[in-house]
């Protein structure tokens, strides 16, 4: 019975999370190129006390020969500006792919839900089963994006059932990248 439970609880977490479609008719070669991530929604108890830390981060996405995606990062942390570097594995599906989280140690999903590609870019990151790991971030070809595109982005954090206190809009990162 536990097992019947279990397996139910697990087939409806699949059916919520997979139930976010990528982008109509994504286009890689529009999405590659510089992106700022501009706001996000994490509810993880341990980034908590790192949230007033948080500043805007500059990433820029390369398409591999592969068909994959190089994603370089760089995060201002309080005593350095830090460059990390993903790579992004293509899914049978356009707008979806999976990387691993040497964080977390584990497989995620990326799902680009909904982009212009010359402002905005909305995505949605997970690890199936775990909700704890779930994250929605908002990207912008600059740092600044027009407020009706914010109000969208904390719509969707909402829907996806993220507290408003988890939805968050740092402020711009000085020299990182350095010049």
């Amino acid at each position: 019975m536990r097992t019947t439970l279990l397996s139910v609880a697990m087939v409806i977490m699949c059916v919520t999370v997979h139930a976010v479609k990528p982008q109509k008719d994504f286009n890689l070669q529009k999405f590659a190129g510089k992106w700022y991530r501009v706001g996000f929604a994490y509810d993880s108890p341990g980034f908590i006390p790192l949230r007033d830390k948080v500043k805007v981060s500059m990433g820029i996405i390369t398409i591999l020969p592969s068909g994959n995606v190089s994603l370089t990062m760089w995060e201002a942390l309080s005593v350095a500006c830090l460059t990390k570097f993903y790579q992004y594995n293509t899914t049978s599906v356009p707008g979806q792919f999976v990387y691993f989280s040497t964080r977390h140690n584990m497989v995620k999903d990326v799902t680009v839900v909904d982009t212009n590609y010359t402002e905005y870019a909305l995505a949605l990151k997970y690890k199936n089963f775990n909700r704890e790991y779930t994250q929605v971030a908002l990207y912008g070809r600059s740092p600044r994006l027009r407020m009706h595109v914010m109000q969208k982005f904390k719509a969707f954090a909402l829907s996806r059932g993220f507290p408003r206190g988890s939805i968050l809009t740092p402020p711009p990162a000085e020299n990182c990248p350095p010049s």
